[in-house]
């Protein structure tokens, strides 16, 4: 009796999938924003001051822009401070514009805030490291986010905020 209703429960779930097909391309990948300031260049020599400290930021944006065409943006900052002041500043905004086809209306702000930003982070990993390192400091290898909780978060967030409302 079990392995009937599986079948059918298989069978019910393949249907519910028949004719559908997802498809997700990249069509452009771009830095929309860069900036590195580093007040006093003379740190880099000297090395870190007494209690260094790294100050990470890290928001998604999404938005569609035409049918089917929608952008994703990761905005970035690192601060370096130490007891003196600033070490060094970098923002970057690193984004994409991504065609999805087939995707179920609301599994788009899912994909757009969570795997389009996966796509994208390795390329801003790498801007990253390749500018703290230019600018005279060791490079900022950044470990992997996980945007899924990002994601989670920032609905949790304004659910609360929902509430606060009512």
């Amino acid at each position: 009796m079990a392995d009937e209703t599986t079948d059918e429960t298989n069978q019910l779930a393949d249907a519910d999938n028949e004719g559908v097909e997802f498809s997700a391309r990249v069509l452009s990948q771009y830095v929309r924003d860069l900036s590195f300031e580093s007040p006093s260049i003379d740190r880099a020599l000297e090395g870190p001051g007494e209690n260094p400290n790294l100050e990470l930021e890290v928001n998604v944006n999404a938005r569609s822009m035409r049918p089917n065409h929608y952008q994703s943006e990761i905005e970035f900052v690192a601060k370096a401070v130490d007891d003196r002041g600033t070490i060094y500043e970098l923002e970057c905004t690193y984004g994409g514009v991504f065609l999805l086809e087939g995707v179920p209306q609301d599994a788009i702000e899912p994909f757009l805030l969570i795997n389009c930003p996966s796509i994208l982070f390795p390329f801003l990993r790498r801007i990253v490291a390749d500018l703290t390192r230019e600018g005279g400091f060791p490079p900022l290898f950044l470990d992997p986010i996980d945007f899924g909780s990002l994601y989670v978060n920032r609905q949790n967030a304004g659910e609360q905020d929902g509430q606060t409302l009512n």
